[in-house]
C-alpha cells in the first residue's frame, strides 16, 4: 500500500493534482486549470492517485468530484511516525557536527 501511495506521489503532475485537492473537492476541469495537461491525462493521474487510496471519487448525475481520500492520508501518517524518534537525534548529530567543523 505505502510502496502505490509513494509511487503515485513521486510524479510532479500527480503531487500538484493532490495538492489543489488538498484545497477541496473538484472535478476533473477544475484540476485541470492552470495546467497544461489534456483532459485524458489528467485522467489517468486520477486512476493512479485513486489505485493508490488517495483519492476517491464521488458522482453526482453526470458530473464526477474528486477529492482526497482519508485512509491514504492516513496511511502516509501512519508510516512516518515510525520515523519521527529518528529524526531528531540524526538533526542534532548534524548540528553538533556542524558545530565542530566550524572550530
Amino acid at each position: 500500500m505505502q510502496t502505490a501511495i509513494f509511487k503515485a506521489l513521486a510524479d510532479p503532475t500527480r503531487r500538484s493534482i493532490f495538492e489543489k485537492l488538498a484545497r477541496g473537492a473538484m472535478n476533473a476541469s477544475a484540476l485541470r486549470a492552470g495546467m497544461e495537461i489534456s483532459q485524458p491525462a489528467v485522467s489517468q493521474h486520477l486512476a493512479v492517485l485513486r489505485e493508490a487510496r488517495l483519492v476517491r471519487e464521488q458522482r453526482r448525475g453526470r458530473f464526477v468530484d474528486y477529492e482526497i481520500d482519508p485512509a491514504g492520508v492516513a496511511s502516509i501518517a501512519g508510516w512516518l511516525v515510525k520515523y519521527r524518534a529518528y529524526w531528531p537525534a540524526r538533526v542534532a548529530a548534524l548540528q553538533a557536527l556542524l558545530k565542530d567543523m566550524e572550530r
